[in-house]
């Protein structure tokens, strides 16, 4: 039996996706909304759905365009990445069809069983999805998006049945930002409880930007006023992969290493030699970060100098 991938716009997690889906064999389709080159990947099919009410986001609507080509394809499982808008638009289809769906999986087998991520990041739940049609969202940062040796992909376009009732984007309030977007950085500059106060954050925003880093803080700095909820760090705020994460003054919270394990490394900067995030650093400077952060500055400013 085939297997039904959601293929967000632009969202390279859905690559990370449709990695894992190929784990439960058969035939790739993949539902999106332009004519991704998905081919690479080991898709067989793209089906590419056109209506006006696909025009923006439409939770309900992406869920119909599912539950149309189930029929039609006839899959052993859906899967999406475990975005936002992934969770959001599986439990709709779950919802319409009266399915269990396991969230934020890291690997499945083909019995059925699945390993999820549960408790922001802090356990790996083994479980089996009880149902012929198994709907499930894969955790981000958590499957390496691999190529396969596959021919390009067969596009096929449809045009779903939706009605009127369908609830729509129209409008984006977008927040001002300036600088590098913390999902997308290389390297983030993170600041805690440690950094003292908000004024405290400008030697992190130095260093960021001889690094060309972004700057993000935990839950308590925004709670304290000190940064915008934007710039959060965590399972309530942003989930980031960067290539290094450092964490200046920070505890390390489960609910904020969930946010920042994705990092390929950790550098921590800590007062406290028992600070919990020091057992997910792979770097770790045990010292006053007023001192060693201009330290730091400093020789990257003789470095570039030289």
């Amino acid at each position: 039996m085939s297997v039904l991938v959601l293929v967000e716009p632009g969202e390279e997690l859905s690559l990370q996706a449709i990695s894992l889906a190929r784990d439960l064999g058969g035939p790739l389709h993949a539902l999106a909304f332009d004519a991704s080159e998905l081919g690479a990947y080991g898709v067989e099919t793209v089906h590419v759905a056109e209506h006006d009410h696909l025009s923006s986001y439409a939770p309900g609507a992406w869920a119909a365009c599912l539950e149309q080509l189930i029929d039609r394809a006839q899959p052993s499982a859906v899967v999406a990445a475990g975005t936002n808008r992934g969770n959001e638009v599986l439990a709709h289809l779950a919802a319409r069809r009266d399915l269990p769906f396991a969230a934020n999986c890291t690997a499945v087998g083909s019995d059925g069983t699945v390993t999820r991520v549960r408790w922001g990041g802090s356990l790996l739940e083994e479980a089996r999805i009880n149902s012929d049609l198994k709907v499930l969202s894969v955790a981000p940062h958590m499957v390496e998006a691999t190529t396969v040796n596959g021919a390009a992909a067969n596009v096929e376009r449809f045009e779903p049945e939706l009605g009127e009732e369908i609830v729509r984007v129209v409008e984006h309030a977008e927040t001002p930002s300036a600088g590098i977007s913390l999902a997308e950085a290389k390297v983030v500059v993170s600041g805690g409880r440690g950094v003292g106060s908000a004024d405290g954050f400008g030697m992190l925003e130095e260093l960021a930007g001889l690094l060309n880093a972004a700057v993000g803080c935990s839950r308590v700095v925004t709670m304290a006023g000190w940064r915008p909820h934007t710039d959060q760090v965590g399972q309530t705020g942003t989930k980031v992969a960067p290539d290094l994460y450092i964490a200046c003054g920070i505890s390390g919270a489960t609910q904020h290493i969930a946010g920042c394990k994705g990092a390929k490394k950790i550098l921590a900067i800590n007062s406290d030699s028992e600070a919990p995030i020091l057992a997910s650093a792979d770097y770790a400077v045990i010292g006053d970060l007023a001192e060693i952060v201009p330290a730091i500055t400093a020789e990257l400013r003789k470095a570039q100098a030289s």
